[in-house]
C-alpha cells in the first residue's frame, strides 16, 4: 500500500510525498518516501551497489527517522527464497545491504536505496489517516523504481477510482484556483 500526502499535511518532511508502507503491526508502521531523490550518488556511499540500483542511481531520502542508516527495497526476479532478501509483498523485498552483491545482483530486477525512513508509533498512523493527512491507495512495483519521480504524486492519484482521481489536478495553492 501507498500513503499519499493530502493537501492537509503541511509537515515539510511529508508534504506532497508518496510513501511505500513496508511494515505495519500493532507497534506501529514503517515506510519509505518514494519521491525524494537526493543528489548523492549511491556510488559515493555504498559503492558495491552502484551498478545494481535503478536509475537515477542516487540515494533517496526515505524519511526523517535514522537518516544516517539505509534501507534497500528490491524487486525480485522470481519467487525463490534468496539469502539477504526478505519478502514484503509479491516480488518486493527488503535487502540486507551487508549481503555480498554477487549473491543477489542476478536475482533483482530493480533496487532502490533510501537514507532513513518514515515511522509511526502504535496508533499514530491511524490517527493521521483519520485526520485526513493521508490517502491510502494500492501501489505498483513501478512506483518504487521509476527514474523520474517528479510526477509520482499526481500519477498515483490519477489512477485511483472515482472522485479520488480528481485530486490529481489540484493546484499547489488552492487559493489560486
Amino acid at each position: 500500500m501507498l500513503l499519499v500526502a493530502t493537501p492537509a499535511l503541511l509537515d515539510p518532511n511529508f508534504a506532497d510525498t508518496v510513501i511505500l508502507l513496508l511494515d505495519i503491526s500493532a507497534d506501529g508502521a514503517l515506510g519509505v518516501v518514494l519521491n525524494r531523490p537526493t543528489a548523492l550518488p549511491v556510488a559515493e556511499v555504498l559503492e558495491p551497489w552502484s551498478d545494481v540500483v535503478a536509475e537515477p542511481g542516487v540515494l533517496f531520502q526515505g524519511g526523517p527517522v535514522e537518516t544516517d542508516g539505509a534501507l534497500a527495497v528490491g524487486l525480485r526476479r522470481g519467487d525463490d527464497e534468496v539469502l539477504g532478501l526478505r519478502e514484503v509483498v509479491d516480488r518486493l523485498a527488503l535487502l540486507d545491504l551487508d549481503t555480498p552483491v554477487e549473491l543477489v545482483s542476478d536475482e533483482l530486477d530493480g533496487l532502490r536505496i533510501f537514507a532513513g525512513y518514515a515511522g509511526w508509533g502504535a496508533g499514530q498512523l491511524d490517527q493521521e489517516i483519520e485526520e485526513g493527512s493521508w490517502y491510502v491507495v494500492p501501489g505498483l512495483a513501478r512506483d518504487v523504481f521509476r527514474a523520474d519521480t517528479t510526477t509520482l504524486w499526481r500519477d498515483v492519484m490519477r489512477r485511483q477510482p472515482g472522485d479520488l482521481a480528481w485530486h490529481s489536478t489540484r493546484p499547489v495553492d488552492v487559493e489560486l484556483n
